[in-house]
């Protein structure tokens, strides 16, 4: 959020080099709320600021920055300055942004971290991303199993500057193994026996996850066992890092924008909306719409088959929008149900078969509903006899079935060919749905009127 009124001061102190107004800016708020007062600077405007306060606060305020700003700081500014920075990042973080930095940029930032930030940076970036690996930082509290209270909260002590979180202690054997956990309040709770062990206190039934994991399922680990942290192991078991809270609250945002984009027909965006050129943009829209017109084409066709019989009963025309929209609706609804559903994991492949149970008893519930409706709406027709008036409420009932059907195995199918559900969007399902209604409708008008309608043809 842009905060116009707090703009023009900033600007007067850059301009007067106020060092001391500046530094006090820095440190007088919570760090993001300081990032958002300076949101509307331009990215060297935001560093001056920056520079005028000491490097922990510097790296605290820089870190709440919208990546587009983080980009520009980095790649403009001064070398040795932002390498002094990164190498303070958490490193999770910094991977992230040096990731999205050109390359050589990164290339001769490198040279100008200490060597164990470097190595650090090349084994996190070396994961793919949107896996574990890729989210974890390497900066957690770890304790060998036969360390004391006494020792474990020394230790403690002395790593909670550095540390992301301090609520978990992760408990090692001497290859670095994963043994156990032991929280925070554990080790406080146990300050009248310091001498007891770690390895007595500490819970031996960890959730981790490995390396190579889909950030997606990491996040739903988190969630289903309400964790604030969660720590990354390799194949032997051996701990490489942890993933917090905020790294994951951050993946379910990313999931999220990403479903939603899909259910919208749109291609996910690398970047934000404003920051992403038009023609990304169109190039991002234009192969679902291509496909949409496609499949509205082949509806065009359904329907071009069907002309002669239409221009004898007029009045069949008059409904096409209310039978192709009804089946489409409850596609689309269906669709979002089921692909909601598998995200959470709520749905798997092998409820395939209770799902379809369900989605045709809920579409024939709906059928039912929709076509009393339109049966009033028929009989206001002068043109349609009684008999006739049977053919809307009746296709209502077959495309509403048809499309909760639709809507719910087309995700399972995609799940089961590996690819995301979410590609199964709303707007596809409307397109099946729609050819298949007109089809449907064309059908059940020759059943109910017989020989009559199609020698009119």
């Amino acid at each position: 959020m842009t905060n116009p009124l707090f703009l023009p001061e900033l600007r007067e102190m850059l301009a007067e080099q106020d060092h001391q107004q500046l530094g006090e800016f820095c440190t007088a708020l919570h760090p993001a709320r300081t990032a958002e007062f300076m949101d509307g600077l331009t990215a060297d405007e935001t560093w001056q600021v920056l520079q005028a306060t000491d490097l922990a606060t510097r790296v605290r305020i820089f870190g709440f920055l919208d990546r587009e700003v983080q980009k520009a700081i980095v790649e403009t500014s001064n070398r040795v300055e932002i390498g002094r920075l990164v190498a303070e990042m958490p490193p999770d973080d910094r991977v992230d942004l040096l990731n999205q930095t050109e390359p050589d940029v990164v290339a001769e930032l490198l040279p100008l971290i200490p060597a164990d930030e470097r190595r650090d940076i090349q084994r996190l970036g070396a994961h793919p991303e949107e896996t574990a690996g890729a989210l974890m930082t390497t900066e957690y509290a770890k304790i060998g199993e036969r360390k004391t209270v006494r020792e474990a909260l020394t230790e403690l002590q002395r790593q909670a500057e550095e540390l992301e979180t301090i609520y978990y202690l992760y408990v090692v054997d001497d290859q670095g193994h994963l043994r156990g956990v032991v929280s925070a309040r554990q080790l406080v709770s146990s300050l009248g026996r310091p001498d007891t062990a770690v390895g007595t206190l500490m819970e031996s039934d960890v959730v981790s996850v490995r390396a190579s994991d889909d950030q997606e399922s990491v996040a739903q680990q988190v969630a289903d066992y309400d964790l604030l942290a969660i720590p990354v192991v390799d194949k032997e078991h051996h701990l490489l890092g942890i993933i917090t809270h905020d790294d994951v609250i951050d993946v379910v945002r990313e999931e999220a924008a990403e479903d939603a984009y899909r259910l919208g027909a749109i291609e996910p965006l690398e970047e934000e909306y404003l920051q992403t050129h038009w023609f990304k943009l169109t190039c991002n829209r234009a192969p679902w719409l291509i496909f949409l017109m496609l499949a509205a084409l082949l509806t065009a066709a359904a329907l071009e088959h069907n002309t002669l019989q239409m221009q004898k009963i007029t009045w069949l025309v008059f409904f096409i929008p209310l039978v192709i929209s009804s089946g489409g609706n409850a596609g689309s609804q269906s669709a979002t149900l089921i692909i909601t559903a598998l995200a959470r994991g709520n749905v798997q492949l092998r409820d395939w078969w209770a799902v379809v149970r369900r989605e045709i008893m809920m579409g024939l519930s709906l059928g039912v509903a929709l076509a009393l409706i339109s049966c009033v709406a028929t009989i206001l027709f002068p043109e349609v006899d009684a008999e006739a008036a049977l053919i809307v409420p009746c296709t209502v009932i077959l495309v509403v079935v048809f499309g909760t059907l639709i809507g719910s195995m087309l995700p399972l199918i995609f799940r089961r060919l590996g690819l995301d559900p979410a590609l199964m969007s709303t707007p596809f399902v409307a397109g099946i749905a729609d050819i298949a209604g007109v089809v449907i409708y064309m059908r059940v008008a020759q059943v109910v009127l017989g020989a009559g309608f199609v020698s009119n043809g």
